[in-house]
C-alpha cells in the first residue's frame, strides 16, 4: 500500500532529486515540481498529504503559492528557507505555514518534521470517547482537528490546532513559549520562539473574524500565553 503523498516544490533539481529519493526510501509517495505555478495547478487538481515548499522560486514564489493554497485547503505545509530569509519565515507562518526548516538541512530532520505533522493530523487523543474538548464557547474535535467557536466553524492548520489545544487543556494556566513549541513541534529540532508568536497572531485573527470581541487567548508578557475561556 502506498504511503502518504508528499509534494516537493523547489527550483533546485539537486534538492528535488536527493530529497525525493530519501522520502521514497522511507515509504512516502513523492511528487516534485520546479516552480510554484506548476505546483499550484497540480495541488489544486490532486491534493497531497504534506507540501514542502521553497520560498524563492520562479514564476510563483513559495509565499504566494501558500497564500493561494490557503484559500481552498488546510494542507500541512513546511517551508524551506535560507538563513537570510527570517522575515519570509515569519510571513510564511502568518499565511498559515505549519513549519519551516532552514537550508542547508538534514534529510533526517525534514523526514522527522513530515512524520510529526502527519502524526498530529491523524492523532485523536481526546478528553473523552468522542474526542471533544469543550471549553465554554470553544469546542475542539480532536479526532477530526475541527474547531468551533460559539457554534461556528473555524478552519485551523494542524499546528494552530495543536497550539490552541495545548492552551485550552487547562484554562487559566499559563503556557510558556517553550511548552507551546513542544506541543506544536515535539522534538523536531530547534524552532525560533517567534514562531509561536506568529501562530498566536493568526489564531487571534481567525477568531476575531467571527467574534470581534474575542479575547480568550491572553498574553502574559515575558511569561507566555493562556486561554481564559471556561
Amino acid at each position: 500500500m502506498a504511503g502518504p503523498t508528499i509534494a516537493l516544490v523547489d527550483d533546485d533539481r539537486h534538492i528535488l532529486t536527493s530529497v525525493a529519493m530519501a522520502l521514497e526510501a522511507e515509504g512516502f509517495t513523492v511528487r516534485t515540481y520546479e516552480d510554484g505555478e506548476t505546483a499550484l495547478k497540480a495541488l489544486q487538481a490532486k491534493p497531497v498529504d504534506v507540501a514542502v515548499l521553497d520560498i524563492k522560486m520562479p514564476r510563483l514564489d513559495g509565499l504566494e503559492l501558500l497564500s493561494r493554497l490557503r484559500k481552498t485547503t488546510l494542507l500541512p505545509v513546511i517551508f524551506l528557507t535560507s538563513k537570510d530569509e527570517e522575515d519570509d519565515e515569519l510571513q510564511g507562518l502568518a499565511l498559515g505555514a505549519d513549519d519551516y526548516i532552514r537550508k542547508p538541512f538534514s534529510q533526517a530532520l525534514l523526514i522527522a518534521r513530515i512524520r510529526a505533522l502527519l502524526r498530529r493530523r491523524e492523532a485523536g487523543q481526546g478528553d473523552d470517547g468522542d474526542g471533544l474538548m469543550v471549553r465554554g464557547r470553544l469546542v475542539l474535535d480532536q479526532h477530526r482537528h475541527g474547531c468551533r467557536w460559539d457554534g461556528r466553524d473555524i478552519d485551523l492548520t494542524v499546528t494552530e490546532f495543536e497550539i490552541l489545544k495545548a492552551l485550552a487543556q487547562r484554562p487559566g494556566h499559563v503556557k510558556s513559549r517553550d511548552q507551546l513549541l513542544d506541543a506544536a513541534y515535539g522534538d523536531g529540532g530547534y524552532v525560533d520562539d517567534r514562531t509561536i508568536d506568529s501562530h498566536i497572531k493568526r489564531l487571534r485573527k481567525k477568531f476575531k473574524a467571527l467574534d470581534p470581541e474575542f479575547g480568550d487567548i491572553e498574553t502574559l508578557y515575558g511569561v507566555g500565553y493562556k486561554f481564559s475561556g471556561a
